[in-house]
């Protein structure tokens, strides 16, 4: 009797220990964020009660994930990537689609959980061009197409793409309700984000029935973001959204950044290389000698007007 309990204590140890979530380096990480469609990826870390709670929660769901989702289940510890995908680092729960990171903001419950991964297994954010912007959000002409959320960001920014995970979460949140999407305001939204005024990145404006809201609090989690779109917004004062820029406009623009951007450059040239601008002034005057001599020598050698013939004699 004893030998079979402890017979059953054994093949209950081995199948726990075979059901725990795999662990990962941050390199081994990386690497399956590139190669798997659907990976499921838990931060923790050592001594941490909550870590421990919610990696006991996906434990319990990683065969469920796989099974349903085709998903790949691992933790990782420590991680240098923690804070690139969640702001309050560990614990943190990612679910990646494709490479795409979505940031669980639910409590560590697997009811919760698994519904929230099942209704997001593809990315909820939309990526918005200047060509694309007012056809999609009809900001300046009615705003039939719902109210829009709208990250700019850039390649260089890199709070921006600490983010990426976070706005997931906010887009998969409003889901329905609300239209969340973000615009690189260096490249393919560059007109836009200089429509809207846009000077730092990230800079997030929600667009609702013709007025835009420009969101300036110092939170920058899934919970705040959310707030403001449902109803925090009425506490910032709304500016009409400006109407398109003509062609002419545009032109004007340009000339208007050219001039600057020319004038900018002299003056860094000056102050980098002061010699030039003796050469400039010296040049100028030499210019100018010589313009003023050739004037004179012209002016000398202008036929004079014939005089006039006396009067016929009589």
């Amino acid at each position: 009797m004893q030998l079979k309990l402890c017979f059953l204590t054994l093949l209950y140890a081995l199948r726990v220990n075979s059901d725990q979530l795999r662990s990962v380096s941050d390199d081994e990480l990386l690497q399956l964020i590139k190669e798997k469609e659907k990976l499921v990826v838990v931060f923790n870390k050592p001594n941490c009660k909550e870590c421990e709670k919610l990696e006991r929660v996906v434990d319990d769901l990683q065969a469920h994930f796989e099974k349903q989702f085709n998903a790949l289940t691992v933790k990782v510890v420590n991680s240098h990537l923690a804070r690139l995908y969640s702001p309050t680092k560990e614990p943190a729960l990612v679910f990646f689609r494709h490479g795409v990171p979505l940031l669980y903001n639910g409590e560590a419950d697997e009811g919760e959980m698994y519904g929230y991964l099942e209704k997001n297994q593809s990315p909820s954010v939309k990526e918005l061009t200047d060509k694309i912007f007012e056809h999609l959000t009809q900001a300046a002409t009615g705003a039939t197409t719902g109210d829009w959320f709208v990250m700019f960001y850039g390649a260089s920014c890199v709070e921006c793409q600490r983010l990426h995970a976070v706005w997931e979460g906010v887009g998969a949140t409003l889901h329905g309700r609300v239209n969340v999407a973000r615009m690189d305001s260096n490249l393919a939204g560059a007109l836009t984000a200089k429509r809207f005024k846009v000077t730092k990145l990230p800079t997030f404006l929600f667009f609702r029935l013709g007025k835009v809201y420009r969101y300036d609090l110092p939170k920058y989690d899934i919970k705040s973001f959310v707030t403001f779109a449902q109803d925090w917004y009425k506490n910032v004062k709304g500016e009409a959204v400006p109407l398109l820029s003509s062609p002419f406009d545009d032109v004007v623009d340009w000339s208007v950044d050219m001039i600057k951007f020319s004038i900018k450059l002299g003056v860094e040239i000056l102050a980098k290389y002061p010699w030039i601008w003796q050469i400039g002034v010296t040049g100028f005057g030499l210019v100018a000698l010589t313009a003023i001599i050739a004037l004179m020598k012209a002016r000398k050698s202008k036929p004079t007007k014939n005089v006039k013939k006396d009067k016929k004699k009589k």
